[in-house]
This record gives structure tokens, C-alpha cells and sequence, in this order.
């Protein structure tokens, strides 16, 4: 998995891509916020529950349905959210998502349960070039921790970056273009 610094890129590139009127802050941080919550099933290991288990690391948190799940609750929070309910579902689904997608381009575990529950198959991306991270916070602190953050600059980061500002400059673009002439 990469990093808990790290699954918040996406929401981060494309909420500051999109600007606060179609991403505001308070969006913007549910959106980091669903990013990671997926990793919170990282708690199966001290219940003893196996790895391969819908309910194990990588599992149903994982998934297309949990991160469906977690857009229904968008909507029915986009006042809260400050934001529109199209504006939060998708981005609050595009944040869950994301997590398993990059965790599907890792070089560790037994892949991700993105069907479930229509499926207890694992699926890797057809590229793991993103090192699997080590979990606990000790672990992260060696030089295994070091390569893996490397990788991530490199596969997740960087990419990120681009696509921020990639969003930012089609933003001002359109700004432009609409803004009438200065007199």
C-alpha cells in the first residue's frame, strides 16, 4: 500500500485543480479523509482475521461498493459539505476509489477486492511499480521506508502534480475567457 502521506495526492491534486467553487475546503478534506479511510482495515490484523478475507487487509474497504457507499454519504452530507451533491458524491467516491487503485499498483500482498461483494478476487494493476509500504510507523523510519517514499514521488506524486496542474491551468483558461475585457 502506499503511504498514509500519500493516497491523499489524488483528492489534493484534484480538489486544488478544480479550485473551492467546485471543490470547497470542507469537501476538500472529506475527500482526504476517504482517501485513507480504507486502510482503516488494518485493524483485521489484531482481530486475527486472515488476509485473504473479505474482511482482511485490502478487502471490502477496498472496494467499488465501499466507495459507492461512501459517496451516498456525500450526498446526503453536500450541505454540510458545502458543496452540491453531484460536486461531493463524485468527489468523495473518486477519493475512496482512488486508495484501492493505488494500492492495486503495489509490488506486495495478495491484490485489492475492488468487486466485492460480488467477487472475493483480488486484482492487481497490470503495472506494481509502486513499492508496497511497511506497515507501522516504525518500520517507515528505515531504509526500506525511504525507497518505498522514493516510488511514491516518482509513480504518485509527481503524476499528481501534473494532473493538479494540469486542472489548475484548464481552470484559469476557462476563467479567462469568460472574464470580460478590462476597460
Amino acid at each position: 500500500m502506499p503511504t498514509i502521506l500519500t493516497h491523499p495526492v489524488v483528492p489534493l491534486a484534484i480538489g486544488l485543480g478544480l479550485g473551492s467553487g467546485i471543490v470547497p475546503p470542507r469537501l476538500l478534506i472529506a475527500g482526504v479523509m476517504a482517501s485513507i479511510i480504507p486502510d482503516l482495515d488494518v485493524v483485521s490484523f489484531r482481530l486475527d482475521i486472515p488476509y485473504d478475507s473479505a474482511f482482511g487487509h485490502r478487502g471490502f474497504t477496498h472496494s467499488i461498493t465501499f466507495a459507492m457507499a461512501l459517496a451516498v454519504c456525500g450526498t446526503f452530507a453536500h450541505r454540510a459539505l458545502r458543496a452540491s451533491w453531484i460536486s461531493a458524491s463524485a468527489f468523495l467516491f473518486i477519493a475512496t476509489v482512488s486508495h484501492g487503485v493505488l494500492d492495486s499498483f503495489t509490488n506486495g500482498g495478495s491484490g485489492i477486492a475492488f468487486l466485492w461483494p460480488f467477487s472475493d478476487g483480488r486484482f492487481f494493476a497490470p503495472f506494481q511499480v509502486i513499492e508496497v509500504s511497511p506497515i507501522g510507523v516504525a518500520r517507515f523510519f528505515t531504509s526500506r521506508g525511504a525507497t518505498v517514499f522514493a516510488s511514491e514521488l516518482l509513480w504518485v506524486w509527481l503524476p499528481g502534480i501534473v494532473l493538479g496542474l494540469l486542472l489548475w491551468s484548464l481552470r484559469v483558461k476557462r476563467n479567462t475567457q469568460t472574464m470580460p475585457p478590462l476597460k
